[in-house]
């Protein structure tokens, strides 16, 4: 299976309805490397890195997200993937 690199940006009510912790926990599952932020304007960044089905599950869940996110536009783009990208991390 193709490794890809995948790069989400939610928008909505992403932010303090646990969208990070949940995000980190599909990712984990999933076996994917990456990480997830807020940014500003009520905004997410999830990046997500690995086999391509697995990715694309990630995204779909991204369209959801959590009890109490209400996600209103999930944007994505395609990069190369970083083969020194280890592990999903929550970052601050």
């Amino acid at each position: 299976m193709e490794r890809v690199r995948a790069v989400a940006l939610i928008k909505g009510r992403v932010q303090g309805v646990w969208f990070r912790a949940s995000t980190k926990q599909v990712a984990d599952s999933l076996g994917l490397a990456g990480h997830v932020r807020n940014l500003p304007l009520r905004r997410v960044e999830a990046v997500f890195q690995g086999p391509e089905d697995k990715v694309q599950e990630a995204l779909a869940w991204c369209h959801q997200g959590p009890a109490g996110a209400q996600v209103s536009e999930v944007s994505v783009s395609w990069q190369e993937p970083d083969s020194a990208l280890q592990g999903f991390q929550i970052r601050y």
